[in-house]
């Protein structure tokens, strides 16, 4: 049995400006954009290329979800991004004024950075030996 993980949840403010973020400045493809209803869409973004897992930025709808954005992960690093070429990822990433939190540095498995969106949420840009 083949099995992957289709869609990860990630609660955003604003259904545009999350759009803005992910497909405008990181560059991810809007793989669908459909209202469900009058205040709620389904939206899903991926990095390009990534044809299995993909983003669902769903609204806040509450006070609760409101209050856990950018805290999904309680102030660790949320999700990883890998890319082949982590030298022109970093230096668009920097042009388009994407908060990078850290210095760029070398693990035993590879390159990484620490970036926020602007939502609070923190991400791992990898590039893999």
């Amino acid at each position: 049995m083949t099995q992957f993980i289709s869609a990860i949840r990630l609660i955003v403010p604003d259904y545009d400006q999350a759009i803005a973020f992910y497909v405008g400045l990181m560059g991810f493809e809007l793989i669908e954009d459909s209202e469900i209803s009058e205040d709620k869409r389904w939206v899903l973004v991926a990095p390009p290329g990534s044809t299995e897992t993909r983003l669902l930025l769903a609204k806040a709808s509450n006070e609760a979800q409101e209050e856990i954005i950018g805290e999904q992960a309680a102030d660790r690093v949320f999700l990883f991004l890998e890319t082949y070429d982590f030298d022109s990822d970093i230096a668009l990433m920097e042009r388009a004024g994407i908060d990078i939190i850290e210095e760029p540095r070398i693990e035993s498995y590879g390159k990484v950075v620490v970036f926020r969106d602007p939502f609070g949420n923190k991400w791992d840009l990898i590039e893999r030996h």
